[in-house]
Protein backbone atom coordinates (compact mmCIF):
# COMPACT_ATOMS: atom_id res chain seq x y z
CA UNK A 1 0.00 0.00 0.00
CA UNK A 2 1.54 3.38 -0.99
CA UNK A 3 2.47 5.65 1.82
CA UNK A 4 0.63 8.90 2.42
CA UNK A 5 3.72 10.90 1.41
CA UNK A 6 4.00 9.01 -1.91
CA UNK A 7 0.32 9.58 -2.62
CA UNK A 8 0.75 13.30 -1.95
CA UNK A 9 3.77 13.46 -4.28
CA UNK A 10 1.83 11.72 -7.07
CA UNK A 11 -1.12 14.06 -6.58
CA UNK A 12 1.16 17.10 -6.68
CA UNK A 13 2.81 15.81 -9.86
CA UNK A 14 -0.56 15.25 -11.53
CA UNK A 15 -1.67 18.75 -10.61
CA UNK A 16 1.59 20.18 -11.99
CA UNK A 17 1.22 18.30 -15.28
CA UNK A 18 -2.45 19.24 -15.56
CA UNK A 19 -1.63 22.87 -14.84
CA UNK A 20 1.13 22.81 -17.44
CA UNK A 21 -1.21 21.34 -20.05
CA UNK A 22 -3.79 24.04 -19.33
CA UNK A 23 -1.13 26.73 -19.59
CA UNK A 24 0.12 25.42 -22.94
CA UNK A 25 -3.43 25.22 -24.27
CA UNK A 26 -4.19 28.75 -23.10
CA UNK A 27 -0.99 30.14 -24.63
CA UNK A 28 -1.69 28.33 -27.91
CA UNK A 29 -5.19 29.78 -28.02
CA UNK A 30 -3.88 33.27 -27.27
CA UNK A 31 -1.03 33.12 -29.81
CA UNK A 32 -3.07 31.39 -32.50
CA UNK A 33 -6.37 33.24 -32.30
CA UNK A 34 -5.98 36.45 -30.30
CA UNK A 35 -2.56 37.97 -30.90
CA UNK A 36 -2.37 36.65 -34.46
CA UNK A 37 -5.36 38.87 -35.24
CA UNK A 38 -4.46 41.80 -32.94
CA UNK A 39 -3.64 44.24 -35.72
CA UNK A 40 -1.47 47.06 -34.37
CA UNK A 41 -0.92 50.50 -35.88
CA UNK A 42 2.67 51.70 -35.47
CA UNK A 43 3.42 55.37 -36.15
CA UNK A 44 6.90 56.69 -36.92
CA UNK A 45 8.26 60.03 -38.14
CA UNK A 46 11.00 59.73 -40.74
CA UNK A 47 13.19 62.80 -41.19
CA UNK A 48 14.70 63.18 -44.64
CA UNK A 49 17.28 65.71 -45.74
CA UNK A 50 16.23 68.03 -48.56
CA UNK A 51 12.63 66.85 -48.37
CA UNK A 52 10.67 69.10 -50.77
CA UNK A 53 8.06 71.31 -49.14
CA UNK A 54 5.08 69.59 -50.79
CA UNK A 55 6.08 66.32 -49.09
CA UNK A 56 6.31 67.69 -45.55
CA UNK A 57 3.85 65.52 -43.61
CA UNK A 58 3.47 63.06 -46.50
CA UNK A 59 2.14 59.82 -45.02
CA UNK A 60 3.11 56.36 -46.25
CA UNK A 61 1.25 53.35 -44.85
CA UNK A 62 3.17 50.09 -45.14
CA UNK A 63 1.82 46.54 -45.21
CA UNK A 64 3.92 43.43 -45.65
CA UNK A 65 3.97 39.63 -45.62
CA UNK A 66 0.30 38.93 -46.16
CA UNK A 67 0.80 35.21 -46.91
CA UNK A 68 -2.77 35.05 -48.12
CA UNK A 69 -4.78 32.05 -46.87
CA UNK A 70 -1.71 30.48 -45.22
CA UNK A 71 -2.53 31.46 -41.64
CA UNK A 72 -3.95 34.76 -42.88
CA UNK A 73 -7.65 34.55 -43.65
CA UNK A 74 -9.36 36.72 -46.29
CA UNK A 75 -11.45 38.46 -43.63
CA UNK A 76 -8.28 39.53 -41.79
CA UNK A 77 -6.76 41.00 -44.96
CA UNK A 78 -10.02 42.91 -45.45
CA UNK A 79 -9.75 44.08 -41.84
CA UNK A 80 -6.26 45.43 -42.62
CA UNK A 81 -7.53 47.20 -45.73
CA UNK A 82 -10.28 48.86 -43.67
CA UNK A 83 -7.70 49.94 -41.09
CA UNK A 84 -5.50 51.47 -43.79
CA UNK A 85 -8.43 53.36 -45.32
CA UNK A 86 -9.30 54.90 -41.96
CA UNK A 87 -5.76 56.29 -41.81
CA UNK A 88 -6.26 58.14 -45.13
CA UNK A 89 -2.62 57.83 -46.30
CA UNK A 90 -1.07 59.64 -49.22
CA UNK A 91 0.56 56.40 -50.34
CA UNK A 92 0.42 52.68 -49.53
CA UNK A 93 3.55 50.54 -49.85
CA UNK A 94 3.27 46.74 -49.72
CA UNK A 95 6.63 45.00 -49.37
CA UNK A 96 6.11 41.49 -50.64
CA UNK A 97 5.00 37.94 -49.83
CA UNK A 98 1.43 38.25 -50.99
CA UNK A 99 1.25 34.45 -51.06
CA UNK A 100 2.97 31.42 -49.56
CA UNK A 101 4.93 29.13 -51.87
CA UNK A 102 4.36 25.48 -50.97
CA UNK A 103 7.25 23.99 -52.86
CA UNK A 104 6.24 20.40 -52.18
CA UNK A 105 2.95 20.70 -54.07
CA UNK A 106 2.93 19.50 -57.65
CA UNK A 107 0.56 22.21 -58.82
CA UNK A 108 1.85 24.97 -56.57
CA UNK A 109 2.13 27.60 -59.31
CA UNK A 110 -1.55 27.44 -60.21
CA UNK A 111 -2.53 27.53 -56.53
CA UNK A 112 -0.25 30.49 -55.81
CA UNK A 113 -1.64 32.56 -58.67
CA UNK A 114 -5.17 31.82 -57.48
CA UNK A 115 -4.24 33.04 -54.01
CA UNK A 116 -2.55 36.12 -55.43
CA UNK A 117 -5.64 36.97 -57.47
CA UNK A 118 -7.96 36.67 -54.47
CA UNK A 119 -5.56 38.70 -52.34
CA UNK A 120 -5.21 41.44 -54.97
CA UNK A 121 -8.99 41.69 -55.30
CA UNK A 122 -9.23 42.54 -51.60
CA UNK A 123 -6.29 44.95 -51.80
CA UNK A 124 -8.08 46.72 -54.65
CA UNK A 125 -10.20 48.25 -51.90
CA UNK A 126 -7.27 50.35 -50.67
CA UNK A 127 -8.31 53.97 -51.14
CA UNK A 128 -4.91 55.71 -51.17
CA UNK A 129 -4.17 57.71 -54.34
CA UNK A 130 -0.76 56.02 -54.68
CA UNK A 131 -0.32 52.25 -54.24
CA UNK A 132 3.05 50.62 -54.87
CA UNK A 133 4.45 47.20 -54.06
CA UNK A 134 7.51 45.00 -54.29
CA UNK A 135 7.61 41.21 -54.41
CA UNK A 136 8.93 38.80 -51.77
CA UNK A 137 10.69 35.45 -51.87
CA UNK A 138 7.38 33.55 -51.77
CA UNK A 139 6.10 35.51 -54.77
CA UNK A 140 9.03 34.71 -57.07
CA UNK A 141 7.68 31.29 -58.06
CA UNK A 142 4.99 32.98 -60.16
CA UNK A 143 6.11 36.60 -60.14
CA UNK A 144 5.17 37.48 -63.71
CA UNK A 145 1.59 36.35 -63.20
CA UNK A 146 1.43 37.99 -59.77
CA UNK A 147 2.61 41.33 -61.15
CA UNK A 148 -0.17 41.15 -63.75
CA UNK A 149 -2.92 40.52 -61.19
CA UNK A 150 -1.58 43.24 -58.87
CA UNK A 151 -1.58 45.78 -61.69
CA UNK A 152 -5.06 44.69 -62.77
CA UNK A 153 -6.29 45.58 -59.27
CA UNK A 154 -4.80 49.04 -59.10
CA UNK A 155 -1.46 48.24 -57.47
CA UNK A 156 1.81 49.24 -59.11
CA UNK A 157 4.49 46.54 -58.78
CA UNK A 158 8.06 47.86 -58.88
CA UNK A 159 10.72 45.31 -59.82
CA UNK A 160 14.06 46.99 -60.47
CA UNK A 161 12.32 50.15 -61.65
CA UNK A 162 11.42 53.56 -60.27
CA UNK A 163 8.63 56.07 -60.66
CA UNK A 164 8.39 59.77 -59.91
CA UNK A 165 5.72 61.32 -57.70
CA UNK A 166 5.08 64.92 -58.59
CA UNK A 167 3.21 67.00 -56.03
CA UNK A 168 2.59 70.73 -56.41
CA UNK A 169 5.77 71.17 -58.42
CA UNK A 170 7.95 69.07 -56.10
CA UNK A 171 9.17 65.54 -56.71
CA UNK A 172 9.87 62.36 -54.75
CA UNK A 173 10.89 59.02 -56.23
CA UNK A 174 9.48 55.60 -55.36
CA UNK A 175 11.66 52.66 -56.37
CA UNK A 176 11.44 48.91 -56.02
CA UNK A 177 13.95 46.09 -56.22
CA UNK A 178 13.53 42.46 -57.16
CA UNK A 179 13.49 39.94 -54.35
CA UNK A 180 17.00 39.50 -52.93
CA UNK A 181 16.50 35.86 -51.92
CA UNK A 182 15.60 34.13 -55.19
CA UNK A 183 15.80 36.97 -57.72
CA UNK A 184 18.45 39.59 -58.56
CA UNK A 185 18.03 43.19 -57.35
CA UNK A 186 19.47 45.69 -59.81
CA UNK A 187 20.12 49.01 -58.13
CA UNK A 188 21.35 50.52 -61.42
CA UNK A 189 17.83 50.35 -62.85
CA UNK A 190 15.85 50.42 -59.61
CA UNK A 191 17.21 53.73 -58.32
CA UNK A 192 16.72 56.93 -60.31
CA UNK A 193 19.61 59.26 -61.10
CA UNK A 194 20.08 61.26 -57.91
CA UNK A 195 19.17 64.93 -58.07
CA UNK A 196 19.57 67.35 -55.19
CA UNK A 197 16.29 67.80 -53.36
CA UNK A 198 14.61 64.70 -54.80
CA UNK A 199 14.56 61.93 -52.17
CA UNK A 200 14.05 58.24 -52.90
CA UNK A 201 11.89 55.71 -51.04
CA UNK A 202 12.94 52.16 -51.94
CA UNK A 203 10.63 49.16 -51.55
CA UNK A 204 12.29 45.78 -51.04
CA UNK A 205 11.54 42.69 -49.02
CA UNK A 206 14.59 41.32 -47.21
CA UNK A 207 15.90 43.91 -44.74
CA UNK A 208 19.48 42.64 -44.52
CA UNK A 209 19.94 43.67 -48.16
CA UNK A 210 20.27 47.19 -46.78
CA UNK A 211 23.94 46.53 -46.02
CA UNK A 212 24.59 46.05 -49.73
CA UNK A 213 22.49 49.11 -50.47
CA UNK A 214 24.51 51.24 -48.04
CA UNK A 215 27.74 49.95 -49.58
CA UNK A 216 26.46 51.02 -52.99
CA UNK A 217 25.75 54.57 -51.82
CA UNK A 218 22.45 54.13 -49.97
CA UNK A 219 19.16 55.90 -50.35
CA UNK A 220 16.92 58.01 -48.15
CA UNK A 221 14.51 55.32 -46.95
CA UNK A 222 14.16 51.59 -47.55
CA UNK A 223 11.00 49.70 -46.56
CA UNK A 224 11.16 45.95 -45.94
CA UNK A 225 9.38 43.06 -44.25
CA UNK A 226 10.28 39.34 -44.47
CA UNK A 227 11.09 38.79 -40.77
CA UNK A 228 7.54 38.90 -39.34
CA UNK A 229 9.31 40.65 -36.47
CA UNK A 230 10.40 37.22 -35.28
CA UNK A 231 6.74 36.12 -34.99
CA UNK A 232 7.20 34.37 -31.62
CA UNK A 233 9.13 36.54 -29.17
CA UNK A 234 9.51 34.82 -25.81
CA UNK A 235 10.97 37.32 -23.33
CA UNK A 236 14.71 37.03 -22.68
CA UNK A 237 15.21 34.59 -25.57
CA UNK A 238 16.11 35.14 -29.25
CA UNK A 239 13.36 35.29 -31.86
CA UNK A 240 12.38 31.79 -32.96
CA UNK A 241 11.49 32.41 -36.62
CA UNK A 242 14.06 34.52 -38.45
CA UNK A 243 14.69 33.76 -42.14
CA UNK A 244 17.93 34.25 -44.04
CA UNK A 245 18.44 37.91 -45.02
CA UNK A 246 16.21 38.85 -42.09
CA UNK A 247 18.46 38.17 -39.12
CA UNK A 248 20.28 41.47 -38.55
CA UNK A 249 17.42 43.95 -38.86
CA UNK A 250 14.32 42.35 -37.35
CA UNK A 251 11.75 45.11 -36.79
CA UNK A 252 11.43 48.86 -36.50
CA UNK A 253 13.41 51.87 -37.70
CA UNK A 254 17.16 51.78 -38.26
CA UNK A 255 19.59 54.59 -39.15
CA UNK A 256 22.55 53.49 -41.27
CA UNK A 257 24.54 56.53 -42.33
CA UNK A 258 22.51 58.43 -44.90
CA UNK A 259 20.05 55.52 -45.24
CA UNK A 260 17.07 54.74 -43.04
CA UNK A 261 15.41 51.33 -42.98
CA UNK A 262 11.99 50.41 -41.65
CA UNK A 263 11.13 46.72 -41.11
CA UNK A 264 7.43 45.93 -40.82
CA UNK A 265 6.31 42.88 -38.76
CA UNK A 266 3.83 41.85 -41.44
CA UNK A 267 0.25 40.59 -41.36
CA UNK A 268 0.58 36.85 -41.80
CA UNK A 269 2.53 33.93 -40.35
CA UNK A 270 4.88 31.20 -41.50
CA UNK A 271 5.50 27.65 -40.25
CA UNK A 272 2.97 27.91 -37.40
CA UNK A 273 -0.22 29.99 -37.06
CA UNK A 274 1.11 31.71 -33.94
CA UNK A 275 2.23 35.18 -32.93
CA UNK A 276 3.44 35.93 -29.44
CA UNK A 277 4.75 39.27 -28.17
CA UNK A 278 4.85 40.26 -31.85
CA UNK A 279 1.43 41.32 -33.21
CA UNK A 280 0.73 41.99 -36.90
CA UNK A 281 1.43 45.53 -38.00
CA UNK A 282 0.21 48.40 -40.12
CA UNK A 283 2.85 51.14 -40.20
CA UNK A 284 2.26 54.86 -40.68
CA UNK A 285 5.46 56.63 -41.74
CA UNK A 286 5.21 60.42 -41.79
CA UNK A 287 7.91 62.20 -43.78
CA UNK A 288 9.34 65.39 -42.31
CA UNK A 289 12.41 67.48 -43.21
CA UNK A 290 15.61 66.76 -41.30
CA UNK A 291 16.87 69.79 -39.37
Amino acid sequence: MPSLSNARRQLTRRRFLAGGAVTVAAMSLYAGEIERHALTTVRRTVKIANLPTAFHGFRIVQLSDIHFRAYDEPYFVQHAVNAVNRLKPDMVAITGDFITAHRTLRFEKKTNVSDATACAEILAGLQAPLRFCSLGNHDVEAQDEIMVVLAANGLTPLRNVHQAIDLRGDRLWVAGIADAYFDVPNLATALPPRKVGEPVVLLGHEPDFVDYLVGAGGTDLMLAGHTHGGQVRIPFTPALFLPALGVKYVEGLFHLGNTQLYVNRGLGCMHLPFRFNCPPEVTVLTLQPAP
